[in-house]
């Protein structure tokens, strides 16, 4: 290589690590700008006491951060009970972005899922400064499975949402469906309570916790790559050996007064913070 092809050689390379850097710093400010947006939804007057109290047992910051969401991104949120994430999620992606709450279905039989869903659909009808925006589609596994448009969504998020599913024996079809809404390379985010690992599988997960390692198998039996875990939802308080499982523990707290400081003091439960990948290349038999 003589002097000038050197040179030529050397300003190539410097050109395409300045390329990177500047990719990587506008990533970050972009990254910034989005964790100061959650702080301030976060801080929001929409937001009630109670739910902002809960803050320090969920992590919402972070453990949105650690799924990639973006202002822009097109987001299915399931199952999303009371809204305590919706309130999040719906002034965040307001402007820029687009929300759907897969919530339980008008056809559902029993009282407690007919309340919750008049409820949702009142607190979204109640601020439409808040949740204008909202799409609502419904999740009745293994009928109702059109969370959203087959391929539109960039991340799907579900809390502790897996062991209602395997209660009645649908995961895999839920995660199938999941699977379909998301563009290739889009994300799942799972955040569930985590059963011990040494503990035996509980097909019904009756105690409320499940394993993780059945959670991961499950979803990539569903199609997904396991592309990264965290601990930013752990409680290494929690034994998970309670009298009525989960939900002995705050926030349901089902044992009322009785070892009622006991139980606050371990928190809310241990779980797990799953983040997978629907490939680029997409099988066709899914």
């Amino acid at each position: 290589m003589n002097r000038k092809q050197l040179l030529i050689h050397l300003l190539t390379g410097f050109l395409l690590l300045t390329s990177q850097i500047t990719v990587a710093v506008e990533e970050n400010l972009k990254n910034d700008e989005s964790q100061a947006a959650i702080q301030t939804v976060l801080t929001g007057h929409h937001r009630s006491e109670k739910n902002k109290s809960r803050d320090i047992y969920r992590h919402p910051a972070e453990t949105l951060a650690f799924f990639g969401l973006k202002p822009n991104m097109t987001v299915v949120e399931i199952w999303p009970g009371s809204g305590w994430y919706t309130e999040i999620l719906a002034p965040f992606l307001r402007q820029n972005g687009t929300l759907y709450t897969a919530h339980f279905s008008p056809n559902m039989k029993g009282r407690f899922y007919r309340n919750a869903l008049n409820d949702f659909h009142q607190k979204i009808a109640s601020n439409p400064e808040i949740y204008g925006k909202v799409q609502l589609t419904s999740l009745l596994p293994p009928h109702e499975i059109d969370i959203a448009p087959a391929g539109s969504a960039d991340l799907v998020l579900t809390f502790r949402n897996v062991h209602n599913w395997m209660l009645k024996g649908e995961e895999l079809n839920v995660l199938k469906s999941i699977y379909r809404a998301l563009k290739p390379g889009g994300i799942l985010g799972l955040v569930e309570h985590r059963e011990n690992s040494e503990t035996e599988h509980d097909a019904k997960a009756r105690k409320g916790y499940v394993l993780q390692k059945y959670v991961i198998f499950m979803a990539e039996k569903a199609g997904f790559s396991l592309l990264d875990k965290s601990e930013i939802n752990s409680n290494p308080n929690d034994t998970k050996y309670h009298p009525k499982g989960v939900w002995t523990l705050p926030p349901t707290l089902k044992l009322g007064e009785k070892d009622k400081e006991k139980y606050l003091a371990i928190g809310e439960s241990d779980r797990m913070t799953l983040k997978f990948l629907k490939p680029n290349k997409v099988s066709d038999n899914r």
